[in-house]
């Protein structure tokens, strides 16, 4: 049997971190954009039965969610990134003046990682012979940092086109219907929405699609819950 036609590349090969960087963000925007919208409109549309104050309430709520969203996904990365360059930056500092004792680390993290010692030591004196050779190893096995670079900016913008279109599943219903209608289809729109959004998550998680697609619609399902409490309560 060929190996090779056995399995799939995709499923055995671990994805690029800046995928799984856009798709933290993508899943995390348009979640957030489904539930956070179909939520608040919901309740808002029982509260006042008025369509044109439900259209304007979810295009306010869509439009600053989306962009405190980008932005605060942008700052968020970048903050991490910046604590990275200086855990990066201390390390070459002590890899600079202390070269004996970091090959010595080397060794023994090489050791914890299951190597027999005299092969560890003979890898820690190879590295410490390169200084861009142990830099590298020493951000992978003692930093734990990704050696490909992150790009903040992109995360902020993946989420902020993410969560516009999620906040617009649940509130498109009340483009088009009338509102008691709007508020009937919406919700099974939205759910549908956040149930095949768990589905898509698998073709890189790789997780049982049922599993995923219902944790979407469970929690979807309880923001709706909050909205028809809050709508019915202060109606």
């Amino acid at each position: 049997m060929d190996y090779h036609h056995t399995f799939n590349k995709d499923y055995i090969h671990h994805q690029k971190s800046s995928i799984i960087t856009a798709l933290r963000e993508i899943v995390f925007g348009m979640e957030d954009g489904m539930v956070s919208t179909l939520g608040a409109i919901t309740g808002i549309a029982i509260g006042s039965r008025d369509p044109q104050v439900v259209l304007l309430a979810g295009c306010v709520i869509i439009s600053v969610e989306s962009i405190s969203m980008g932005i605060g996904s942008y700052l968020s990365n970048l903050s991490h990134k910046e604590v990275e360059q200086r855990k990066i930056a201390e390390e070459m500092e002590e890899l600079k003046n202390y070269p004996e004792e970091e090959k010595e680390e080397l060794k023994m993290i090489y050791k914890e990682d299951g190597w027999p010692e005299e092969l560890a030591r003979e890898m820690a004196e190879v590295a410490a012979q390169n200084p861009d050779l142990i830099l590298k190893e020493m951000i992978k096995h003692e930093l734990d940092i990704p050696t490909e670079e992150s790009n903040p900016g992109l995360g902020g913008m993946f989420m902020f086109g993410a969560y516009i279109i999620g906040g617009f599943v649940p509130l498109t219903a009340y483009i088009f219907l009338p509102i008691e209608k709007a508020l009937f289809i919406s919700t099974p729109i939205t759910l549908l929405g956040l149930f095949a959004l768990g589905a898509a998550t698998t073709r890189f998680t790789k997780q049982n699609w049922l599993k995923s697609s219902l944790r979407m619609f469970v929690l979807g399902g309880i923001a709706l819950g909050v909205g028809l409490i809050a709508g019915t309560l202060f109606k």
